[in-house]
C-alpha cells in the first residue's frame, strides 16, 4: 500500500510539471505569435531576424512565421556584398618603439588612452538594446589564436583556452560544431603560429578567413571556392600566422555575416542589417591596435543584443580600418585578467562560456 501511495504521489507531481510546461510553452507561443502578427511590423521583423540567427531556437521562427514572411524579413534586414580582396595595407601603420616618429604616414598615438601593464584597455559600452565590452590591445603582435588542438570530441571553456595558450585574455573565435555544446571540432580553416591545424574550406557555404599575418595585420579573406591546396598556398605566400573562419550566408537555415568595415568604410546595409543577438567581433585601427568587441543579448540583463548596424557603428567609432564579425550567439564571451568580462547568455553558463575549439587570445606584454 505504501508503495502505491508513493507512486501515486510521484505521478501527480509529474502531471503537475507536465501541465505547467504545456501552459508555459502555450503562453510563449501565443506571445510570439502576437508579436509576429500584431500591429508592429518592426517588432515582427526584429524578433524574426533574431530567431533566424539562433542556432538553438531557429526552428521557432518557422512555427510563427510563414516562408514568405521570413523571406520578407530577410530582405528588409540584409547586407550588401563587400569586397575584401583589396585590403589597403598602407592604411595601417603600427605604432611601437621601432617606428620612425618623423614618418608623415605614422598615425599619432592615442595620447588620451591609458593602457594597463600589458598594453590592454577595457571599456564598457551601453547600447540601446545591449551591453558590450571593448578590449583594445595596443600591440597587435600580442594577439593570436588559441586552440584545443589536437581536436577531440569536447572543446574547452574560454578561460581554459586562454590559459592553455599562456595568454591573459581573449574572446571566442571561429565557427565550430556546437551541437550538444560539445565544441570540440572547428569548421573551415584554423591556423596557429603558422601551422594549419584544420583545413576544411568546403565544410560550409560562404566561409571567410579572419587572420593575423606575420606583419601583425588583420586580414579578412573570402575563401569560397578554395580547396585545401589553395589554402596551403595562400597561408604560405601571405604569411598567415593565425586564423579562424566564420560564415557569410543567409537563408532560412543561416543568417551569418562577416565583413563589417573594409579600408575604413562601413558595410552598406538594408535596415539594421540583421536581428539583435549577442555578438563577437574583431577589428584593427590605423595605429595597429586590435579591437575585440563582445555584446550580450537574448534576454541577458533584459537585452535583445546588437545588430550588424550596431557592430559597424561601434567599430567605426573606435577607429577600425578593417573589422569582421566572429561567431556569436551563446558562444559570445570575453575573458581578461582572471575574470569574465562578458559571459555566455545560456543560463547555466552565466559565469563561464560554452565549450570552444578556438579563441582569439592576448598574450602578456613582453
Amino acid at each position: 500500500m505504501k508503495a502505491k501511495k508513493v507512486l501515486k504521489y510521484v505521478g501527480r507531481v509529474f502531471l503537475v510539471i507536465f501541465v505547467t510546461l504545456v501552459i508555459l510553452v502555450g503562453t510563449l507561443y501565443l506571445v510570439l505569435n502576437k508579436i509576429c502578427h500584431g500591429p508592429s511590423v518592426a517588432a515582427r521583423d526584429e524578433l524574426g531576424s533574431s530567431l533566424l540567427e539562433s542556432g538553438q531556437l531557429k526552428f521557432v521562427a518557422g512555427l510563427v512565421l510563414s516562408k514568405a514572411e521570413i523571406e520578407e524579413i530577410q530582405n528588409k534586414n540584409s547586407r550588401k556584398a563587400m569586397e575584401t580582396d583589396n585590403l589597403d595595407k598602407n592604411l595601417i601603420h603600427i605604432v611601437n618603439n621601432e617606428t620612425d616618429p618623423d614618418d608623415p604616414d605614422q598615425p599619432a598615438p592615442q595620447s588620451e588612452e591609458v593602457f594597463d601593464e600589458n598594453g590592454v584597455r577595457i571599456e564598457k559600452i551601453a547600447g540601446s538594446s545591449f551591453l558590450a565590452t571593448m578590449m583594445i590591445i595596443k600591440d597587435p603582435s600580442q594577439v593570436c589564436v588559441g586552440t584545443t588542438y589536437p581536436w577531440g570530441e569536447y572543446g574547452k571553456e574560454l578561460e581554459q583556452v586562454v590559459k592553455g595558450a599562456g595568454a591573459i585574455g581573449g574572446i571566442n573565435g571561429g565557427l565550430y560544431e556546437s551541437t550538444g555544446n560539445k565544441g570540440g571540432h572547428p569548421l573551415g580553416v584554423v591556423v596557429q603560429d603558422g601551422e594549419i591545424t584544420c583545413n576544411k574550406p568546403g565544410s560550409n557555404k560562404g566561409l571567410y578567413m579572419i587572420a593575423m599575418n606575420n606583419d601583425n595585420l588583420l586580414i579578412i579573406k573570402d575563401i569560397q571556392g578554395m580547396n585545401t591546396e589553395a589554402i596551403k598556398k595562400y597561408v604560405a605566400e601571405e604569411g598567415i600566422r593565425d586564423a579562424v573562419c566564420f560564415q557569410e550566408e543567409a537563408s532560412d537555415k543561416n543568417n551569418h555575416f562577416v565583413p563589417l568595415v573594409i579600408n575604413g568604410q562601413g558595410r552598406e546595409l538594408n535596415g539594421a542589417g540583421s536581428g539583435a543577438n549577442p555578438r563577437t567581433a574583431i577589428g584593427q585601427r590605423a595605429d595597429g591596435a586590435i579591437l575585440m568587441l563582445v555584446t550580450d543579448g537574448r534576454g541577458a540583463s533584459g537585452h535583445l543584443g546588437a545588430t550588424a548596424s550596431d557592430l559597424i557603428g561601434l567599430m567605426l567609432k573606435y577607429g577600425a580600418v578593417n573589422a569582421a564579425n566572429l561567431d556569436g550567439g551563446s558562444s559570445s564571451s570575453m575573458y581578461y585578467n582572471n575574470k569574465y568580462e562578458m559571459t555566455s547568455t545560456t543560463f547555466y553558463y552565466q559565469n563561464s562560456s560554452w565549450r570552444l575549439p578556438t579563441a582569439y587570445v592576448v598574450r602578456p606584454k613582453q
